[in-house]
């Protein structure tokens, strides 16, 4: 293992920096990444098409993209943080006036080759932007209410119009992260009472703006059996395929709920619910554990950063993953409402696939470069 106390970011060569990579880290990904790869072989009856060849040449571009993201220097990418958070937000913006439906919401851009889904995007750069803000603050500053505004709506401006695609998942999933940033970054506990506080008085008229199908959801959480065949359908159905995979599951492409066509979504937001039928409880609990110790790795790589941007990033680049998975998790299993998050590396998905592995190059970027020393600087935007 090199010492890179001799080196700042700059000074360290590219053949240092790959001696640094976790290569490890990257297998592991790779191993989750297969998992999908095979239900979604599964889905399609066994066939790589229409969704696990496509699936598996994002991951391979993803990786290259993780790697290329993690040999920058960290400081360059504290420097053009808030540019790139610029970019998403205008991405976000341009899906209300010239986004396409799809599945009832207005979240995607059609660029021809590709088509692009910018909250996922956003939930890196929301991340980078807030690092970088807290960076540049000492601990008794962060808790200045005119160096809150700042933050704030570096939160709510794409909360406000992820929304409003409606896209409530990424809204909760945003909110979450921008919530534990400010935590990590000293924020007085007072706040955060404050906030709760507010957050209960606006219930109802929260509620009062919800669709009526996300109204739906809340009830159908409550008591799934109310409408059998209408709102409850997806997680009675998804229940069903859990509990009849048993411990060891029913077989590889033997799962009779998903293949019979009565789970919904099998291929996205219930492909865990698909694995554990197919696989069993085994088999759940198994991507459950990798999933355990990509977050402690993750979660490490925070602890051992010697600057403040790069152990705010890595901190939000755990807690990002790890509530992707908690809620995509819960929600099959029927211990959160049916909200659209995918399962991490496993759901068929490009823009959230290449979004979370380049949010890996700069967890990797932050380990490469932990041992540098980065200077508190303003926070001009640019």
């Amino acid at each position: 293992m090199l010492d890179l106390r001799r080196f700042t970011g700059r000074e360290m060569r590219i053949s240092d920096k790959l001696m640094e990579f976790n290569w490890g880290f990257l297998l592991l990904l790779a191993v989750i990444s297969s998992m999908g790869f095979a239900m979604l072989y599964s889905v399609a009856d066994g066939s790589f098409s229409p969704w696990a060849l496509k699936q598996m040449i994002r991951f391979v571009l993803g990786a290259g993209i993780m790697v290329v993201v993690a040999l920058i220097d960290l400081r360059l990418w504290m420097r053009i943080s808030y540019p790139l958070y610029a970019i998403a937000l205008v991405l976000v913006t341009a899906v209300d006036i010239v986004g396409f439906k799809g599945m009832g919401a207005q979240r995607w851009l059609n660029l021809g080759i590709i088509q692009l889904q910018p909250s996922e995007i956003m939930k890196v750069a929301i991340l980078l932007a807030l690092a970088r803000y807290f960076h540049g603050l000492t601990l008794e500053e962060v808790s200045r209410v005119k160096n809150l505004i700042v933050p704030l709506l570096i939160v709510v401006v794409p909360v406000g119009l992820v929304v409003k695609q409606p896209d409530l998942g990424t809204a909760i999933l945003l909110t979450v992260s921008g919530g534990v940033l400010f935590f990590a970054a000293g924020l007085a506990w007072r706040y955060f009472i404050l906030g709760g506080l507010a957050v209960l008085a606006a219930i109802p008229i929260i509620w009062d703006r919800l669709h009526d199908y996300q109204r739906n959801r809340v009830f159908t959480f409550l008591d799934p059996e109310r409408d059998p065949l209408g709102a409850g359908y997806h997680i009675l159905q998804s229940k069903i395929a859990l509990g009849s995979g048993g411990v060891f599951g029913k077989g590889f492409m033997a799962g009779t709920q998903a293949h019979l066509n009565f789970l919904p979504e099998k291929q996205t937001d219930f492909i865990f619910t698909m694995l554990c039928e197919e696989l069993g409880f085994v088999g759940g609990l198994t991507l459950l554990a990798f999933y355990s110790v990509v977050l402690i790795y993750s979660f490490s790589v925070a602890v051992q950063c010697r600057n403040q941007f790069g152990r705010l990033l890595a901190l939000g680049v755990s807690v990002s993953f790890f509530f992707y998975v908690f809620i995509n998790s819960a929600m099959v299993m029927g211990l959160l409402p049916v909200v659209g998050v995918p399962l991490p590396l496993v759901s068929y998905g490009g823009t959230a696939m290449l979004s979370l592995m380049f949010a890996f190059g700069l967890l990797m970027s932050v380990y490469i470069h932990r041992n540098l020393e980065i200077a508190r600087g303003n926070n001009a935007f640019w």
